[in-house]
């Protein structure tokens, strides 16, 4: 049994349903090689889940990709990840996990800041990364559907995320 205490996380100011994804532009990996890439860009080629995740490694990360591996989310949507991890850190997990994903890498958490899932990690000064959240986009980047964790560890509503997809897809 896993022993580990859940805390509850500040309460955010994310964007929502009907509100337009703040844009960004980072490095995005895919299995063979990464480059700059904006949401809006990939947006523009359909529907978006975009899911922001704790660092690659992390017991949550794990959790999530193979949740969204396993209900095959990326049949019907672009599924595209963010964390604080680097390109050579993303081409690990995309060969673990996050089957038909692309993952951007946001080292300095600016994203996760704009879209304000950030997570100061106790007891390493200086360590932000991004809480759990998703985010279903249209072609516009207007918000279909979102969710953002209140706790530490708390795991996306799958079933949630399945039916908005069914909704808006």
């Amino acid at each position: 049994m896993v022993d580990f205490e859940v805390v509850s996380l500040p309460e955010t100011d994310h964007p929502t349903v009907g509100e337009i994804a703040p844009d960004f532009t980072r490095p995005l990996v895919n299995e063979e090689y990464w480059e700059d890439a904006s949401l809006s860009s990939i947006v523009a080629d359909g529907p978006t889940l975009l899911v922001f995740h704790p660092m690659d490694g992390a017991f949550p990360t794990t959790y999530i990709w193979k949740e969204i591996d396993e209900r095959g989310f990326a049949a019907d949507v672009q599924v595209v990840g963010v964390s604080i991890s680097s390109p050579y850190e993303h081409k690990e997990l995309l060969k673990e996990r996050a089957a038909d994903a692309r993952l951007f890498s946001d080292p300095t958490a600016e994203v996760a800041a704009a879209y304000d899932v950030e997570h100061d990690l106790d007891g390493m000064a200086g360590v932000t990364e991004h809480r759990p959240a998703v985010f279903l986009l249209d072609e516009e980047r207007t918000i279909q559907y979102a969710w953002v964790a209140g706790g530490w560890p708390e795991f996306p509503a799958y079933d949630e995320i399945a039916a908005a997809i069914d909704d808006h897809v």
